[in-house]
């Protein structure tokens, strides 16, 4: 699941939210705004239960973009509804 939040004239906040246990173990999102480094953006428990990580994005910008987690195993967001290929695409 996608959060958004405009920043300002420039940037949105795009925050990347998985259930706490699904799957186990470390996840991380990587795509075409960090040069799918694994591990820049690991995604940390929250209050609610779930787990997440914010990515300050350009307005007006397309990514694409998957989830590592432990194992080496990619999958996609299922809530995004556009697909670039074998990976989720956001456009800001």
């Amino acid at each position: 699941m996608l959060e958004r939040t405009l920043r300002n004239h420039h940037t949105e906040a795009v925050t990347f939210v998985l259930p706490a246990d699904i799957p186990p173990g470390p996840v991380s999102v990587v795509g075409d705004f960090n040069d799918w480094q694994p591990g820049i953006h690991a995604l940390r428990p929250r209050k609610d239960g779930k787990r997440s990580v914010t990515v300050e994005l350009p307005i007006e910008s397309t990514h694409s973009f998957r989830y590592l987690a432990a194992g080496d195993y990619w999958f996609n967001d299922e809530n995004v509804g556009y697909q670039d290929g074998p990976n989720s695409r956001l456009h800001t």
